[in-house]
């Protein structure tokens, strides 16, 4: 066996959800490059077109489609006319950062259903698929530091991500029957877009950076292999674990 084919995705059909900028973007174009066709997802059109062209420009294989993770009965109709889907990356995800006392139903409902609810309905439709062909697959779940430590102002967002983190572990069990693998990665600290509010702080950076072992924030490439490698034959004996991704964070705390 040479172990280098074994990272290939040639001939695998990937699904990521959320991808038309940040981390979902940058995994895309990952798992393109690795040798799968690509299929993204994103809630507006325009945002969704613009990161189609840029994937296909870069000569990904790649196919867009508009999708509201929070719409369950959309994401059986999405999902069940793809046909053949082999990887599931579950991205989606939003945040609003807001103290505790000010959460509201709606926030809460939000952050939750985007999260955690649209990630569970995502992997169940695509589970239905990868169980029919008995052939499994691999879903990766999008978790975060936020599953591990406590964040001022995210009790939504990190309740949304240590779930995520409880349920990887469930469907792992559950689904090892029909050969779907289930793993999750947990960035450290990386600043998005959607993160941006935090990294706005200098104060904040300056203590924050220090606290990292490795003496910097996370790039978004730095997540690209970890995602190959699981969605890959390589880690085909690896399911139900998160993976932190975090420059020694957590280690040393």
């Amino acid at each position: 066996m040479n172990v280098l084919s074994t990272f290939s995705l040639k001939g695998k059909r990937a699904l990521v959800t959320g991808a038309t900028r940040g981390i979902g973007y940058v995994l895309a174009r990952a798992l393109a490059q690795a040798g799968a066709s690509v299929i993204i997802t994103g809630r507006h059109q325009a945002t969704l077109t613009k990161a189609v062209d840029a994937l296909t420009m870069e000569g990904a294989e790649i196919t867009g489609l508009l999708l509201d993770v929070t719409q369950t009965s959309r994401i059986t109709e999405v999902i069940s006319g793809i046909g053949r889907i082999n990887i599931l990356i579950n991205n989606a995800g939003i945040e609003q950062v807001c103290p505790s006392l000010e959460v509201n139903e709606a926030l809460w409902d939000n952050i939750v259903g985007t999260n955690l609810k649209g990630a569970f309905f995502c992997a169940q439709a695509v589970a239905k698929t990868m169980a029919s062909t008995g052939k499994g697959g691999v879903i990766i779940n999008l978790c975060s530091l936020t599953s591990c430590v406590g964040v001022s102002g995210a009790a939504a967002y990190g309740s949304s991500k240590s779930g995520l983190v409880g349920l990887t572990k469930a469907l792992s069990t559950e689904w090892a029957a029909h050969n779907i693998r289930v793993n999750g990665i947990g960035p450290g600290y990386f600043e998005t877009e959607m993160t941006q509010v935090f990294y706005q702080d200098a104060q904040w950076r300056s203590t924050m950076q220090q606290k990292i072992p490795l003496g910097r924030f996370g790039e978004l490439d730095d997540l690209a292999g970890s995602v190959v490698f699981l969605s890959s034959e390589a880690a085909k004996y690896i399911t139900g674990q998160t993976l932190y991704i975090d420059g020694g964070y957590l280690s040393s705390i």
